[in-house]
């Protein structure tokens, strides 16, 4: 009995190491796209993939992190002391993350032919972000995870702080259409010449 127990378990652990190269090979081929690249950076951050691959990031130590580095679904961008990272997306969706700051790329789906798929879930842990949102928002499908609230985004330009002790500050940032001009009056008795 113990010697079957024995082949049992010699037998699930090879099926587990034949199955394991096949099962890391599909998954390595699949396609990846990115969805965003990296706008603005300076300091520290690094960047986690899904596959547990980290990059770091030092514009201090090298210059690693540059303008047009990528950005993928799943990554898990943080940022460092006195850190500032800016990231566009390609739905037109910019994410500005100031110093110890963490986010997590959830979901994002964009296919500006089918606006029905569209859809983009980032989950914000702790720092200050500032960001403009991008065509999945007009579809209402971007939402943006707190650690109090998940919102859904329709066109703004939120900031959010998230304090250490979890706390959340939320507010809208105006954008506000520059005043016309009026031309100027050509006559000669105006007392505004050139306004």
């Amino acid at each position: 009995m113990r010697h079957n127990r024995y082949i049992s378990w010699v037998a699930a652990f090879a099926g587990i190491l034949a199955i394991g190269p096949a099962w890391a090979q599909s998954t390595q081929d699949l396609p990846v796209k990115p969805i965003g690249k990296v706008m603005v950076a300076s300091g520290t951050a690094t960047i986690e993939r899904v596959n547990a691959h980290v990059v770091f990031a030092s514009v201090e130590k090298g210059g690693q992190v540059k303008k047009g580095d990528h950005v993928y679904l799943g990554d898990v961008v943080t940022t460092g002391d006195n850190s500032q990272l800016g990231i566009n997306f390609i739905d037109g969706a910019s994410f500005v993350m100031s110093s110890n700051a963490r986010m997590t790329l959830d979901q994002y789906v964009y296919d500006p032919n089918d606006q029905k798929k569209n859809s983009m879930l980032f989950s914000l842990a702790k720092g200050a972000f500032t960001f403009l949102a991008g065509s999945i928002a007009k579809t209402g499908n971007m939402k943006v995870d707190t650690p109090v609230a998940t919102m859904g985004i329709r066109g703004t330009t939120p900031r959010v702080e998230i304090g250490d002790d979890g706390t959340v500050k939320f507010s809208t940032l105006l954008e506000r259409p520059p005043v016309p001009r009026l031309p100027p009056i050509n006559q000669p008795d105006s007392i505004c010449k050139g306004c």
